[in-house]
């Protein structure tokens, strides 16, 4: 059956880049399927710095191309998913010994520039001394610079692209690993594995969106050479109480130019990082160290009056950059684009491997590595996903404020925090999880600060979470503000449910 009925196209990798390709080749009418050998976005695309940025230092790098899509990128984001995806502030205060102000300015000026901004606010100088967003700023540093960029819930984006994927009739497999794949009468014949059993599927096409395990798909797994390779960097942040009042977030510089972000983060936290650093081990025992610790904190406490300590810490993370090797010799200096290789001659099914990239741009990269499969499918659709809301962000509505506002009057039994929380993590998508509800009682059980049993039925549900993992630190962040004994009665919950 399945030769006589093979897919178009077959994804491996559940991670942003997989799920973008998914969605953007589901949409142009190709059938696709989608294996991940774990949860989605249980990778890099849900440790990273949770930016849809332009990637102002990457202007010293002269990667002006990209710094303009990923600008371009920001405003056609921010209107598909305005639940997940908000303006930001962000604070620079100067600092002469690492670079000149005048640098800054044009920095700056080329940043409002280069891309399409329609709706974030341009830059500005600010007075530390005066302004409030100076207040947490030590006094030597007099001058800072304030900027726009976007925040984003990345495990969230990586879900909503799933979601429109599979509705637009996409099959999505979790927890299903690509054991091998082999051409074979002008086919791939792919294996796959999961806990329950294997199955084959074919497909007229293979795409690798693999990511840190990109090139593992390449030679174990499908047998290919390629001569791209990619360089694995660690990342790792850390949680800590938010110290400062306002909205804004920060941007400090060190004095080996790299530039740290501290970000508003679930309200009442903030989260610091990232670290840049080579890694050589396996993608799936990447942890944050003593040193990255240090550093973050070091970073932090030059610029802040509130010096924050090791016991601050709530929660680190770390996570593995596939990014392109071009050779360069620091690790902040490699480049954040991505790279396509095809292996696949006349008659051959082709293999699309992607090397790098980065979260803020991986709709544009969907958009072209269909146009590099274009050839083999030449009826299919043409790009679409530039105007397209993702699921749940199609409020209705001018602005999330005003969604939010008309969630509560529709809901008025809710608490103003629960429908905050499921306005920004489900937008219109809320509905339907709160159809039937009249009451708190109505959503079930309550597992601690805003879980109820009625959100996890759902994530089950529509979402393909399955363990406490998926749940609370990927398709929410409940985890953050659960007791150690609120977490472990929502382990014992799940394994009643599959047990059942």
């Amino acid at each position: 059956m399945a030769k006589r009925d093979p897919y178009d196209l077959v994804v491996i990798g559940g991670g942003i880049n997989g799920a973008g390709i998914a969605r953007d080749a589901a949409g142009r009418g190709l059938k696709v399927l989608l294996c991940e050998k774990g949860d989605l976005a249980q990778g890099t695309s849900s440790r990273s710095g949770k930016y849809i940025h332009g990637g102002l230092r990457y202007l010293e790098y002269y990667e002006f191309r990209l710094v303009r899509e990923a600008l371009t990128e920001r405003e056609v984001l921010l209107k598909a998913a305005p639940h997940i995806i908000w303006p930001m502030r962000l604070v620079l205060p100067h600092s002469p010994e690492q670079r000149p102000a005048w640098l800054i300015r044009l920095g700056l000026f080329l940043y409002d520039h280069l891309g399409k901004r329609e709706t974030l606010p341009g830059c500005r100088r600010i007075d530390l001394r005066r302004d409030p967003e100076g207040a947490i700023i030590r006094d030597q540093f007099k001058t800072g610079f304030e900027y726009s960029d976007c925040w984003v819930d990345d495990a969230r984006l990586v879900v909503l692209n799933a979601i429109d994927a599979r509705d637009r009739g996409a099959t999505i497999l979790t927890r299903m690993e690509a054991m091998s794949a082999r051409r074979d009468e002008g086919l791939w014949q792919v294996d796959l594995k999961g806990s329950e059993g294997g199955r084959r599927v074919t497909a007229r096409a293979l795409v690798n969106a693999a990511g840190p395990w990109v090139q593992d798909v390449l030679g174990q797994v499908s047998g290919v050479n390629s001569n791209r390779r990619v360089r694995l960097v660690k990342g790792s942040h850390i949680v800590v109480p938010k110290f400062w009042d306002g909205p804004q977030a920060y941007l400090f510089q060190n004095d080996d130019k790299r530039v740290i972000f501290v970000n508003p983060y679930q309200d009442n936290l903030c989260l610091i990082g990232t670290t840049d650093i080579p890694y050589e081990g396996r993608a799936e025992d990447v942890a944050i160290d003593d040193r990255e610790i240090d550093y973050l904190l070091a970073v932090v406490n030059r610029y802040s009056r509130r010096e924050l300590k090791r016991a601050d810490i709530v929660q680190a993370f770390s996570g593995v950059r596939p990014l392109y090797d071009d050779n360069a010799a620091n690790p902040s200096a490699v480049t954040r684009d991505y790279v396509f290789d095809i292996d696949g001659g006349e008659g051959m099914p082709p293999l699309l491997s992607i090397f790098g990239g980065k979260i803020t741009t991986y709709r544009k990269l969907a958009e072209h590595a269909l146009e590099k499969l274009k050839p083999y499918f030449p009826a299919m659709g043409g790009a679409w996903t530039a105007t397209a809301h993702l699921p749940g962000g199609d409020l209705g509505v001018p602005s999330f404020e005003a969604f939010l506002g008309d969630l509560a009057r529709r809901y008025p039994w809710l608490p103003a925090p629960l429908a905050q929380h499921y306005a920004r993590l489900y937008g219109s998508m809320a509905h339907g999880l709160l159809a039937g509800a009249h009451s708190v009682g109505d959503l079930g059980r309550h597992f601690g600060a805003l879980l109820y049993e009625r959100e996890i039925a759902y994530l089950r549900e529509a979402e393909w979470a399955q363990t406490a993992e998926d749940i609370l630190e990927r398709r929410t962040k409940h985890g953050l503000h659960l007791s150690p004994g609120e977490t472990e009665a929502v382990r014992t919950y799940l394994k009643g449910w599959t047990n059942g």
